[in-house]
């Protein structure tokens, strides 16, 4: 049996391993589990468990292969645990896509069963009370470079040993006088294993069992025979376990159990700016710098969920990452540019204005009868890459919401908006031109006045003039308010927990949460449903908050910006990378595993354009204007402003053959895959071979129809070439369009005559073999032949096909 991918298309070194075991005859099912202790909130560091264990089991139960995951509460902590947390663990895991079914289970469920055992080991002499307190055992147990010595009460008899914990049990003595130990090697170089405590004492309500125990078994004790009760195959946890690994074995070969599960240990996700650990989080729930678990500027899967972050983005995520051996800390640029990749191709787009400033149209229509007079436009949800459709009628009316920004009194050369005397485009509407700028005693722009042109509805001119600023806006009288929520990064450095000097908590960035109370968004988003998650135009992604957002009162959280703009806050942009901290090799890894060395999943390469826009504001601000001025699809600006030199050669190609569209259309489907082909990059060719001016005159020549498509691309080729300008070689090489009807007519009259076969089968109804005739056309033109007037000729001349 291979190696089975997951549905990412990629395996890793825990399934070759269940691969492995599968061949060897080892198991005839698979079990896997998930087993969080309820005493706070998950992470997202847990949700690559999460996925690991449950996507095992619902890959190789799709091969046929009996297998299932086992939710399990490791609840036998009962001053820490709650049931509140029982509750939002189940709804994380579920929320994920974990299924368990009927496979839920707790520790405490085992309570009887494990107490049973521990009697077991103290008649057997492998485990024993002591009385020293936890100082002393700590004490007692020796260093790295010393053997422990023994306590005093190791040598306790059987029977003392047994009556001791009987008493225990049954509550007679206080917390910490006694705990029960087991009796292994005080010499053993592994610390875990130099006589590990088993229970202790604790006088404390479990949210299960009430008062019925008062003491409870450790971790190591009850994690390994909790496994092998559930017939676990594959104990998966993270790296901070692998010294346990020993202790687990022992645990399951000195007890009386129906299996023996074996543990392995993959990488923990840690991102940097943020805290990765319940503890520290709980500190900052506690101490009111959070507005509870599922304050959505925490890590919690609770907080991502109500920031709107869909489960999808994390499955994408985690697959990001990988499932490695070594340990490695992650930047959140990839979380969110994951969060940014998902929505991008699911988020119906709507127009939001966040920092409003009126707009008065003043040879538009007045109200009549008290009510302003209203026009509905026709405006798309999704962008032409993007494989979704829909649309919705927006407001348009005489007094508009346009955003603070987009308006400057004297604005530099590169700013292409709104401005006195200039004309910009508003998004679906009209071109409107600012004539009037008032303002208030403080001197401040209160409103604008302006004049729109009729003629331009939906945005195109008859004259064919066309403004480089697109802006958009609202209707003022028809628009909803809205209290938008703006979040950022929760720590303000990127590893808080680093200085061992100074508390985490002093790092919590005063900027996390920007709260705008008086925004304004088009009236749509009220007729869809409240989890609709939405990209507001040039703003980032939004969904209403799913606790404070109602009808009456709006609440948005953005999910997430557009691009990353945190890089340009700091004053030093270090390289958005992993950074892997090397461990020793452990002596129980499989050497000859190649899927151990295996690296995690390659970023994709949008990924890395974002960070090049993180590192280059001049990058990320034509990332935006691309979209907004030039109208051009997320895809399209993403490729042309991933790298400088693509970039400035695409606007010095504007500059000849100004159809930003056009353009960018060809660059991305012509010119950009024709330099990847031959290894080129723009950057690194002679400006002797190619350069802007040519490209963009080739761009028009095939725009205006005087060349083909398969001809654009061959002339291409050959300027890379040659050096020569496009209209020279068109020239030279005859390769201009034959639109000639009795040149192209000659040619298909050739043709027909020598395929009378293929004649007489098309006559017969083999309609199909149309096709082949224009690519005979084609060929026989040398690509020069106008395809379209070919179809209509060949239809002409061929004979009626039978039906």
């Amino acid at each position: 049996m291979s190696s089975e991918k997951t549905e990412e298309g990629r395996t890793n070194f825990i399934r070759t391993i269940i691969d492995a075991d599968l061949d060897a005859g080892k198991h005839q099912e698979i079990v896997t589990r998930f087993p969080p202790e309820p005493n706070g909130y998950l992470h997202i560091g847990h949700s690559k468990s999460i996925l690991l264990n449950f996507g095992i089991a619902r890959d190789y139960a799709a091969r046929g292969i009996p297998a299932r995951c086992h939710l399990r509460f490791d609840d036998t902590n009962p001053v820490a645990e709650d049931i509140e947390y029982v509750e939002s663990i189940k709804e994380d895991v579920a929320w994920l896509g974990g299924e368990w079914g009927e496979h839920i289970y707790f520790a405490s469920d085992y309570f009887e069963q494990m107490y049973n055992i521990a009697v077991d080991l103290i008649r057997e002499g492998r485990a024993y009370v002591d009385s020293l307190s936890l100082e002393e055992i700590r004490e007692y147990r020796g260093s790295l470079s010393e053997p422990g010595k023994p306590s005093p009460y190791r040598d306790r008899s059987v029977e003392e040993n047994l009556d001791l914990f009987a008493r225990m049990r049954a509550g007679e003595f206080k917390d910490g006088e006694h705990v029960l130990r087991a009796k292994i090697d005080l010499a053993n170089p592994n610390m875990l294993m130099r006589d590990p405590l088993l229970y202790r004492i604790r006088h404390a309500t479990h949210h299960r069992t009430g008062d019925d125990w008062c003491i409870y078994p450790m971790y190591d004790f009850a994690h390994a025979l909790e496994d092998a009760f559930e017939h676990v195959t594959h104990s998966l946890c993270s790296l901070e376990f692998e010294n346990n690994r020993e202790l687990y074995d022992w645990m399951v070969e000195n007890s009386d159990v129906p299996s023996r599960p074996h543990q392995y240990e993959f990488a923990r996700l840690n991102i940097n700016y943020t805290v990765m650990s319940k503890r520290k989080l709980r500190q900052l729930v506690e101490k009111d710098l959070v507005h509870g678990w599922d304050d959505p500027r925490l890590p919690t899967i609770a907080g991502l969920r109500r920031r709107g972050v869909p489960p999808s983005a994390i499955h994408s995520f985690i697959d990001m990452v990988g499932v490695a051996r070594a340990n490695s800390t992650v930047d959140v640029q990839m979380l969110e540019y994951a969060i940014r990749d998902d929505l991008n191709m699911k988020a119906p787009r709507v127009m939001s204005v966040l920092d409003p400033l009126k707009v008065v149209l003043t040879n538009y229509p007045e109200a009549e009868d008290g009510e302003a007079a209203v026009e509905w436009l026709d405006a798309d949800y999704f962008p032409r890459d993007v494989p979704m459709d829909g649309s919705r009628k927006v407001p348009f009316s005489r007094e508009l919401y346009i955003d603070r920004a987009d308006f400057m009194e004297n604005p530099p050369k590169s700013f292409w908006r709104l401005a006195p005397g200039r004309e910009v485009r508003l998004r679906y509407g009209y071109f409107i031109t600012c004539d009037e700028v008032i303002k208030n005693e403080a001197g401040e722009v209160v409103e604008l006045r302006c004049s729109y042109d009729p003629e331009t509805r939906g945005g195109e001119a008859p004259d064919g003039r066309n403004p480089k600023g697109t802006i958009h806006w609202v209707s003022a009288s028809h628009s909803r308010e809205a209290e938008v929520r703006i979040y950022d990064r929760l720590f303000s450095v990127e590893f808080p927990e680093a200085d061992p000097e100074r508390d985490f908590l002093e790092f919590v960035n005063p900027e996390s949460l920007r709260i705008i109370k008086n925004a304004r968004v088009e009236p749509s988003v009220v007729d869809d449903p409240a989890d609709t998650r939405y990209q507001f135009e040039r703003e980032g992604y939004f969904w209403q908050d799913p606790k404070d957002s109602s009808t009456e009162k709006l609440v948005f959280n953005r999910i997430a910006a557009l691009r990353d703009t945190w890089a340009k806050k700091q004053k030093t942009p270090e390289k958005p990378a992993k950074v892997v901290e090397k461990k020793a090799k452990s002596a129980n890894d499989d050497a000859d595993s190649k899927s151990s060395r295996r690296r995690p999943s390659k970023k994709p390469a949008s990924y890395e354009r974002d960070q090049a826009r993180a590192q280059d504001a001049s990058l990320a601000a034509r990332f935006e204007s691309y979209q907004q001025d030039y109208e051009l699809s997320h895809d399209d600006a993403d490729l042309l402003s991933g790298d400088l030199a693509v970039a400035e050669f695409y606007e010095t190609a504007l500059e000849t053959y100004n159809e930003p569209q056009t353009v960018a259309t060809w660059f991305v489907n012509e010119l950009l895959p024709e330099l990847s082909e031959r290894e080129l990059e723009l950057g690194g060719i002679s400006k002797e071979l190619l350069t802007p001016e040519g490209v963009a005159q080739l761009i028009k020549a095939f725009a205006d129809e005087r060349v083909t498509n398969q001809i654009s691309r061959q002339v291409l080729g050959m300027m890379l070439d040659t050096g020569d300008m496009p209209e020279d070689i068109i020239r030279e090489e005859g390769l201009e369009r034959i639109t000639d009807t009795g040149e192209l007519g000659a040619l298909i009259d050739g043709i027909l005559a020598e395929n009378e076969d293929a004649v007489t089968r098309y006559a017969a109804g083999k309609r199909k073999l149309l096709g082949f005739f224009v690519g005979q056309v084609m060929k026989a033109s040398g690509g020069t032949a106008d395809a379209g007037l070919a179809r209509e000729l060949l239809q002409q001349k061929l004979p009626e096909p039978a039906e």
